[in-house]
Order: C-alpha cells, then structure tokens, then sequence
C-alpha cells in the first residue's frame, strides 16, 4: 500500500472502533472508512456496566458513545449486527465477509474486536458473565430478586459486579483461584489491599478456592446457584457471575494459520505480524514490547485511544503521536483504585503515601513500583490529587529518591 488507503474497513464497533476511525479522520483520512461491529447497537462505553448500569444508576441510552450522527460526521458507514466471519488477504487489498454473506475490500483494515468472556468448564446457562451491555441488563434484571450473589473471580470487574450487588442490599460471596485479588493489575503487596476493600465493603471472600464443578442444583432456582470447591466446601447462592476475564474474539481468522491464542501479534505501530494492511489495536493486540522483549497486551480503556492514535497515523504513514503514560482505574465500595504505568515491571513496592500497605486505612493510600532505583508505576486508592501529581515522574523514569522527595512535599 503506498499513499493514503482508498478504504479502510475497521473491525470491531466498540471503543477503539470508534476512535480508530475518530483518529483516522483527524490524521487527514480522507478515504472511505466502514466500521462493521457484531452487535446491532451504536458503540457504548463497557466500564459503566459493571458500576452504574447494574446499580441501576444509569439508563442503557447514558452509556452511548456516539450517536448517528457521529458516523455522518465522521463519514463511516456502519455496518451493525453483522459480525466479520473471515478475512481473506490479497496482494491489492483484503477481503471481508460479513456473516450475511456480504463483503467488504478494504486496503487497509483495523482490528478491534476486544474480548468475550471466558466461562469455566461446566458452568451452566443461568450463571451470568458480563462483557456487553445485554449482559450488564440481565444480571440487573437478576439482582431485583436475588437477595445472595456469587462472584467468581476478585479481579477489577468481579469486585466491581461485588460493589454493585453490595449497593443493592445482596449479600456476596466471592470466590478467587488465586491467593491474593488483583493480582495480575496490582500485584500481590497491593492486591492484598484491594482484597481488604471487598471484606471491609461487606463480602465474603474466599482466596486460593479453586471450583471443581457446579452441583447439580445450579439450575437457576432460588438458592440453587452452587458451586464444589477443591477442599470440598460448597458455596451457593441465588445468582452468580463468573468475572475471570475475556478470550480474545477472534474465532473468525483461524483460517489464516496465526496464533491468536494470546491476541493478534503486532509490532510496536500496531501492524499485524504476517499481515500487510492489518493493524490491530485494543484487547485483542497483543504489541511488541520494548521493555521485555516480549509481546504486551494492554487490556484497558485508556489503551484503546492510544493505541488507535498510534494506528491512525501509521495507516496514513504520518508522524506518531507523544508517548503515553499507561493508565487505568476501577471503581468500587466507595473510592477509585487508579493505575498509572506498568506494576508488572516493578521488583519493588514503596509506600509513598497512606498506612493501607502496613494495615491501616486503605483510602489515601499510594505506592510506588521500582525496578532498580527507577519509578515504573504508581497505584493509589482514593486518592486521585496525589496520584495525578506521579504522572510525569512515571512517563520519565524518576529515582526513587525522586518520588519521595514529591511525597513529602505534599504530606
């Protein structure tokens, strides 16, 4: 592809759907963009579902991201519930077909097809995931008349869907495989304190229980949601929701022969491994990563804009856009967990702020992730002034020293 595309198809119509063609357009674009997404509704933002929509704070119509209009403006055509089935490549542009039958060429084509949700073995029909909107309405729908939850998983959504159900009057259960909640987003210091945030907001927790089967009972009767641990323990109650994460959804290039099992392998711009004219961006790319080595797949709402803006202007062979400083937040029981940076790159937690690493309080509490002497992430629990003021000395690398020479300057 030499010059600006002619077409450019973009797969997936949620929120690097809509901000990859958002940015295309603001990059100078000035071909046709399509936008095919599986669902039928307009792109919606997915963080409100596990927080206002089920508390029933928010109306499905709050959660829109853009409207009819937007894509008149933006000139997308949009083609809604109807979902890509295969993608066949060629030397003068690809191939689309849509699950009608209809097909779409493209000469360059962005992929955004984020996640499904991933359920355990076994786990029968009443027992809820969320992942859409229509997901977010039915386990709402269910927690009018459910007066006990189960929550399997006490990562960011599981304790979020915990929070809500919480803010409903149910009583909760929650059910983790690993020793300490969070673990992956926060690590293990941290994540302790993310674990106090569920038993001080009022949920039963239950680390390191790994579910052997559901019983026999889990048929979406009253009390009948039940669940066998290793151990032998059984946990039941009127509903459940299983919140271990997402797959990738990607089922509809296995004919292309790539190893999707981890996400579409991407270079550092975003470009698809093994495919010329394809970019990748959101949950589903899996980007090469400077730091490790290795491949990063960045499964956050901030991530999605950034990387659409990286895409955008590689589509159109423009310059890059600033550099980034990773972030993501999660809302429950009260405050806002946020993360600034990567905490998986740290071999070292250093309070900076708070007594919640040590016992005390969670709320005000910051730390900070060191690898070597240098600043690689920050994480605070209701405490977003102070957190805010870390953003620079992340994006740089600062000392240590650095960081607490700022922490005592604003105690």
């Amino acid at each position: 592809m030499t010059g600006q595309p002619e077409h450019v198809v973009i797969v997936g119509a949620g929120l690097g759907g809509l901000r990859t063609a958002q940015q295309l357009r603001s990059a100078g674009l000035q071909g046709r963009i399509s936008l095919v997404g599986a669902e039928s509704r307009l792109p919606y933002d997915r963080p409100p579902l596990s927080k206002q929509v089920l508390t029933g704070e928010w109306e499905p119509a709050r959660t829109a991201l853009a409207g009819p209009e937007t894509f008149d403006e933006l000139g997308v055509r949009a083609h809604l519930g109807n979902p890509a089935v295969a993608l066949r490549p060629g030397d003068r542009g690809h191939e689309l077909e849509l699950a009608d039958g209809a097909t779409l060429h493209g000469d360059a084509v962005v992929i955004a097809t984020g996640l499904v949700a991933r359920e355990l073995p076994g786990q029968p029909a009443p027992v809820h995931t969320l992942r859409t909107l229509d997901d977010a309405l039915a386990l709402r729908a269910t927690l009018e008349t459910a007066s006990s939850l189960l929550v399997v998983g006490a990562g960011f959504i599981g304790a979020e869907v915990a929070s809500s159900a919480r803010t409903r009057g149910a009583a909760v259960t929650v059910v983790e495989a690993l020793d300490v909640p969070a673990v992956h987003a926060l690590g293990p210091q941290v994540g302790a304190v993310a674990g106090r945030l569920l038993t001080e907001g009022g949920a039963e927790l239950h680390t390191g229980a790994t579910i052997t089967r559901f019983t026999d009972g889990s048929d979406g009767a009253p009390g009948r949601v039940t669940v066998e641990l290793a151990d032998g323990r059984q946990v039941a109650a009127e509903a459940a929701v299983v919140g271990i994460g997402g797959v990738p959804d990607l089922g509809w290039l296995a004919g292309l022969g790539l190893d999707t099992s981890r996400g579409l392998p991407c270079g550092p711009t975003g470009r698809v491994h093994g495919l010329d004219g394809v970019w990748a961006v959101g949950d589903v790319a899996s980007w090469d990563d400077p730091v490790t080595g290795g491949r990063h797949r960045h499964e956050h709402w901030t991530s999605a804009g950034d990387q659409a803006a990286v895409v955008a202007r590689d589509v159109l062979a423009a310059a890059p856009p600033p550099p980034t400083v990773p972030y993501c937040w999660s809302d429950q029981f009260g405050l806002k967990i946020q993360i600034l940076g990567r905490p998986e790159l740290g071999d070292e937690v250093v309070p900076l702020h708070g007594a919640g690493l040590d016992g005390g309080p969670v709320r005000g509490t910051v730390a900070a992730y060191v690898a070597g002497d240098r600043v690689v992430a920050v994480a605070g629990f209701g405490a977003a002034r102070l957190v805010a003021r870390y953003r620079p000395l992340v994006a740089s690398g600062a000392r240590l020293s650095e960081a607490r020479e700022t922490a005592a300057s604003l105690s």
